[in-house]
C-alpha cells in the first residue's frame, strides 16, 4: 500500500494499540542497538532521546511532534536531546557547541524552541539565505549565538563563551559525535528508546503511529 493511502487510512481509522503493537516488528520498525548505549535519565525512567541539530530543517519541522510526543509518554518516560554535528558544512559543530553551552549553564530548556526559531524563523541565526538558499558566508558563529542567549537569559555573552571554549564542553561534543556514531544514525531527527532500540523514522505511515511505536518500545523497556 501507498504511504499516503496508508497515512490516510491512519487518520479516518486509527489504530488501537494492541494493533499497533502486534504490527511493529523489529528489524523493519526499530533495530536494536548492540551494545546498548548509556542514558542520561534518572534511575527508573525510561529515556526517549531524540538526536537533532537546530540547523536541521526536518528537526524543526519536527518540533509539534515532539512536544505531543512529550505530553503522550507515560510518567515513567522521559525526553531527552542529543545534539548532532556530522553536517559540518552547515554549522552543526557550532550548534551542537550552543546546545551543550545551554545545558551546562541550566537554559537550555527555556531556550529551546527561540533557537530553532532564530535559524528557521527570525534568520537571526540562519545558516542560508532565504532567497537564494545559498549558505551564508560567513555561518553565525559562537559569538552570534552568544549574543541571541543573552538576550532570552540572564547569561551574559562573554560568560557564554568562556563556557563554550572549556574543555568540559569539547569533552561532550567528542562524546555525543562518537554516541551518535556507535548508534548509527542514519540521519535527523532520529528517535532512541532507553539507549537500546531505534526507531526506523520512515517506517511509520504518520505522526500518530510514531508515537504509538515509541510507546510500545517504552512499555517494552518498562517490562524488562
Amino acid at each position: 500500500m501507498p504511504r499516503f493511502a496508508a497515512a490516510l487510512l491512519v487518520l479516518l481509522a486509527p489504530l488501537s494499540a494492541a494493533h499497533a503493537a502486534a504490527a511493529y516488528v523489529e528489524g523493519q520498525n526499530y533495530v536494536r542497538l548492540t551494545p546498548a548505549q548509556h542514558t542520561t535519565v534518572p534511575p527508573g525512567k525510561i529515556e526517549v532521546l531524540e538526536v537533532f541539530s537546530y540547523g536541521c530543517p526536518a528537526c524543526n519541522a519536527f518540533q509539534p511532534l515532539m512536544a505531543r510526543l512529550a505530553h503522550a509518554l507515560p510518567p515513567n518516560a522521559q525526553i531527552a536531546l542529543l545534539p548532532a554535528a556530522f553536517n559540518t558544512a552547515e554549522d552543526w559543530p557550532m550548534l551542537q557547541r550552543a546546545y551543550f553551552t545551554a545545558e551546562v549553564l541550566g537554559i537550555a530548556a527555556r531556550t529551546h524552541q527561540a533557537m530553532f526559531d532564530a535559524v528557521w524563523k527570525t534568520g537571526e541565526l540562519a545558516i542560508s539565505d532565504p532567497v537564494t538558499h545559498r549558505l551564508k558566508t560567513p555561518l553565525p558563529s559562537i559569538e552570534d549565538a552568544a549574543r541571541a542567549y543573552a538576550r532570552w537569559s540572564n547569561v551574559k555573552p562573554e560568560a557564554f563563551l568562556a563556557a563554550a571554549h572549556s574543555f568540559s564542553i569539547d569533552m561532550k561534543m567528542r562524546a555525543a559525535d562518537a554516541q551518535i556514531h556507535d548508534m548509527q544514525v542514519p540521519g535527523t531527527p532520529c528517535l532512541i528508546v532507553n539507549g537500546t532500540w531505534r526507531v526506523v523514522m520512515d517506517s511509520v505511515a504518520s505522526p500518530d503511529e510514531l508515537i504509538d511505536l515509541v510507546k510500545f518500545l517504552v512499555a517494552r523497556a518498562g517490562a524488562h
